[in-house]
């Protein structure tokens, strides 16, 4: 028994939830008369209730966001229900805006709104001393120097198995329009001695991968420096750090702190969304193209930093062309990753207000997907939730970069590349459920009819990238190509950091992951 249950609904299993850590870390005096509870959203709202209920708790506390917030409105139903006599609290950035419109807040008995890492403390003292709290609580923005630390919240098993998230900041200075932050007031840092403390026990308890979940990281170079510098005296076997770039801010400074890491230590995910400058500043993008490519060229010829990348499809204004010019400028760059997404109207984000002009519709259920706008239709937006799925599978998994630049060999790649996307659902109907085999024989197929390049070139791309993944089952359609050793299972290596599995594949994988510059690094100084 338990008074506060925490519950989380996690997208996957391997994410374990930032947001209730931070929670229970600050409940003080509560602490120990609360608890962790975590599910997958695959699960049935009445099997989650089931074994929230199975720990007879007074308080209830559920994070809601984009990904989870279908699952939270059946659990809610289903607890008034089943145990009305529980207190129910909402908090979390999908419940944070537009509360009063929707029906999960009015079945809650309370809502917490902003950062409620000292809020719902508050709010718990309140219900369990006999108060009547109001329905909705606007959670004042809390100084992270205030903040109990969350990582021992984080048990043996999370660090061994699970995907662990950190912070050394909050906020973002920046206004885009699609993103949440664009609220903010500010970015706040985490004071540095203690965090760093923090970050030392965990390395001590065998915590490899740090995904840092800071909206700007590199926004201030002292405390960038001190980061990187901190792992950079403790690299270790397995270690792998994830950082959120600002993409036109690379000061000559920090370069050699980046440059002093090994090949595939350290991701750094880059948000351009758009290359386009009328679309940039319609959404109150600031951005200097020219640098980002400065910047995105630099570090693929001086540093071992895997580059995961991001653009946004369906952002007002931009249509199909803008969007190609776009990635093939990107493509041209070489980062590792480029992940397409397709743009979502989160609940209180400011691109709503181009909704009348641009046509923009949206689904009306979460995650809130763009269904189409003035220019793009409904089928051209299917068509490019197709090529995202596709890219991923192909060019982001890192598992065929010699076939990848075979078929990229064009005057526009963006254009290459949806022609396989349009194949592969004429052949199939299919964006999911196609194993590894099957897919390299669909890249095989359209390779030899659809741009009839030749049938070995083909082959022989395709060899290389089995041979790269270390694959030694060979079907039957690829076994001319095959060579000596190719069925030898010996030869192959594992990463030794699973968690950074697809990174791992990009390194040394041919052409794809070489920098534009031929000039090989070797021969060059940071």
């Amino acid at each position: 028994m338990v008074d506060i249950l925490l519950v989380a609904l996690n997208s996957k299993w391997i994410h374990a939830s930032f947001g209730v850590r931070y929670l229970r870390a600050n409940l003080r005096e509560l602490r120990e008369r609360s608890a962790i509870a975590e599910f997958e959203v695959s699960r049935r709202a009445t099997d989650v209730a089931e074994a929230v209920l199975a720990a007879s708790p007074r308080i209830v506390g559920i994070g809601v966001y984009v990904w989870n917030a279908v699952l939270v409105r059946d659990l809610v139903h289903v607890l008034k229900r089943v145990a009305p006599h529980v207190t129910l609290v909402l908090g979390g950035p999908e419940v944070s805006h537009e509360t009063e419109a929707q029906e999960v807040c009015r079945l809650a008995d309370h809502v917490v709104t902003g950062e409620a890492d000292l809020a719902f403390a508050d709010l718990c003292r309140a219900i369990l001393q006999g108060g009547k709290p109001p329905h909705v609580v606007a959670a004042p923005t809390p100084d992270p120097a205030a903040l109990a630390l969350p990582y021992d919240e984080y048990t043996d098993e999370d660090l061994r198995h699970r995907m662990v998230y950190v912070e050394a900041s909050r906020g973002c200075p920046f206004t885009c329009e699609f993103c949440l932050s664009s609220l903010d007031d500010g970015v706040r840092r985490v004071p540095l001695e203690p965090f760093l403390a923090a970050m030392d026990r965990l390395l001590a308890r065998g915590l490899r991968t740090f995904k840092f979940v800071d909206r700007t990281f590199n926004l201030h170079v002292p405390t960038v420096q001190a980061i990187l510098r901190f792992f950079h005296a403790r690299q270790c076997e397995g270690l792998f750090l994830h950082f959120e770039l600002i993409p036109d801010r690379l000061p000559d400074s920090l370069k050699p702190d980046i440059a002093a890491f090994p090949p595939g230590m350290v991701q750094f995910e880059v948000g351009i969304q758009t290359f386009d400058e009328a679309v940039a500043a319609r959404i109150a993008r600031k951005q200097d193209a020219a640098r980002i490519e400065e910047n995105l060229r630099w570090l693929r010829a001086h540093t071992g930093v895997h580059l995961h990348t991001d653009l946004i499809v369906g952002l007002p204004g931009e249509d199909r062309a803008t969007f190609a010019r776009g990635f093939d400028r990107l493509w041209a760059l070489r980062p590792q990753e480029i992940q397409v997404g397709i743009l979502k109207r989160l609940r209180g984000a400011p691109i709503s207000h181009h909704d009348h002009a641009w046509g923009m519709v949206y689904h009306p259920e979460p995650p809130y997907e763009l269904l189409r706008n003035s220019v793009l239709s409904f089928d051209a937006m299917q068509e490019m939730k197709r090529f995202a799925r596709y890219w991923d599978l192909v060019a982001n998994s890192g598992r065929f970069p010699a076939t990848l630049e075979l078929m990229l060999a064009a005057p526009s790649p963006f254009e290459a590349f949806a022609a396989f996307g349009r194949d592969v659902h004429a052949w199939t109907g299919a964006t999911h459920g196609i194993a590894l085999g099957r897919l390299g024989e669909l890249l095989f197929r359209h390779l030899c009819e659809t741009r009839a390049l030749d049938r070995d070139a083909a082959g022989r791309a395709l060899a290389a990238d089995w041979r790269h993944g270390g694959r030694h089952e060979w079907p039957e359609w690829l076994q001319p190509w095959m060579v000596a050793g190719d069925d030898d299972r010996r030869h192959l290596q594992q990463p030794v950091n699973r968690r950074a599995l697809r990174q791992h594949r990009h390194l040394g994988a041919g052409a794809s992951s070489q920098p534009t510059d031929p000039q090989p690094r070797s021969a060059r100084t940071p």
